[in-house]
């Protein structure tokens, strides 16, 4: 007890700074790595230290000498076997901005217009049972995933996403990508997540808008074909059956913050 004592009256403010930053640091990474393939192999790692002090306690000094060594090789494998995980997160830290885009105003005229576009579509694809799947590009560039498929650099309008997903059409079979206020390209490929702890009844389209959203910070919305129900994934995760009103919500939060984004950076490099 009077250690504990000691150790909080020598406390000082640098370090309780220091400290709250580092315990930070390791929730954030812990919410990038979980559910992924990093947490089991932390866990294995762990154990190998823990057998390499026990086996270095012993005196095991063959054991202790080849975990040693393995450890100390394996630094080199773990960047290579950490490098999707490793990408997530300075990814992150690029998205990551501590400056408010609130004194801006956006387009509210056009950023209705496109809402209620695509809420049609979607309201339309949903009641008609026909599956879609439109991803919306927001800091991380899609440029390989645009790539995938065929370029339409298009003004978005409710006709014309119907018409991309109707069944046995050239372009239904595969994501949307809307970047800003245009549709980029149709029938893109997307990977599909690694997840074990999806549902079975989860089928390829909602697989494919859970992936892109693990590796970039776009959010896909996907109409199901099965039961006509509208989801949307965002950071890895799936929300599934939301109503139109949530839909409009999501849409308003997506084209509010392009928006304020894009006319921060004009004013940015105006500077």
């Amino acid at each position: 007890m009077e250690y504990i004592k000691t150790i909080i009256s020598n406390l000082r403010l640098r370090d309780a700074i220091d400290i709250g930053i580092v315990a930070y640091a390791y929730y954030k990474l812990y919410m990038i790595m979980r559910e992924t393939r990093a947490k089991q192999l932390i866990k294995g790692i762990a154990f190998i230290i823990i057998i390499s002090g026990l086996a270095s306690t012993l005196k095991l000094f063959t054991l202790s000498w080849i975990l040693n060594n393995t450890l100390q090789v394996g630094l080199i494998a773990l960047i290579i076997v950490f490098q999707p995980e490793l990408r997530k997160a300075l990814e992150y830290i690029g998205r990551t901005t501590f400056i408010s885009f609130s004194i801006f105003e956006g387009d509210d005229k056009k950023d209705e217009k496109i809402i209620k576009d695509i809420t049609t579509a979607c309201s339309a694809l949903s009641n008609q049972r026909i599956g879609a799947l439109m991803v919306f590009e927001q800091k991380t560039g899609l440029h390989d995933f645009i790539e995938s498929g065929v370029v339409i650099d298009s003004e978005i309008s409710s006709g014309l996403l119907i018409n991309i997903f109707i069944p046995n059409t050239p372009l239904h079979d595969g994501a949307v990508i809307i970047k800003d206020y245009r549709i980029r390209a149709a029938s893109c490929f997307l990977p599909l997540t690694e997840s074990n702890h999806l549902s079975q009844d989860i089928g390829t389209r909602h697989r494919a808008a859970i992936g892109v959203t693990e590796r970039s910070d776009a959010i896909a919305v996907i109409v199901s074909e099965e039961t006509g129900y509208i989801s949307y994934a965002n950071e890895g995760r799936l929300y599934r059956n939301i109503q139109l009103e949530e839909l409009k919500e999501l849409l308003k939060n997506i084209y509010t913050h392009e928006e304020k984004q894009r006319l921060f950076e004009r004013w940015w490099h105006k500077r």
